[in-house]
């Protein structure tokens, strides 16, 4: 199989993301919306040095969970144009990992 197309790939993500919640949670946020929590989900890796080539541990064994949903949550409500319910943001953030985790199967 080609590696490539097991890469994490933002549209790939939003599909799966979709897929993983409620109709009535997908009805409120378009895909613009979702890959902004992508994109902050990506700034909180950055920030904690999980992109890093040289880290000594898996990112499942450091990645705190509540603080990065934490981190998502304080992300969104500064920002004034991004109108979303945190309740909603959390199964974002948990659908965005599992799409991560699908990844980490074929590899």
């Amino acid at each position: 199989m080609d590696d490539q197309q097991f890469k994490f790939d933002e549209e790939n993500a939003v599909k799966f993301i979709r897929q993983e919640l409620t109709e009535d949670v997908n009805a409120k946020y378009d895909d613009d919306e979702i890959l902004c929590i992508i994109d902050i989900i990506w700034d909180y890796y950055e920030k904690k040095g999980f992109l890093s080539l040289n880290i000594g541990e898996t990112d499942e064994e450091v990645l705190d969970v509540e603080d990065l949903t934490k981190y998502v949550k304080k992300e969104v409500k500064n920002d004034k144009d991004l109108l979303m319910d945190p309740k909603d943001v959390e199964k974002i953030v948990k659908a965005e990992l599992d799409y991560e985790e699908s990844l980490e199967d074929f590899v």
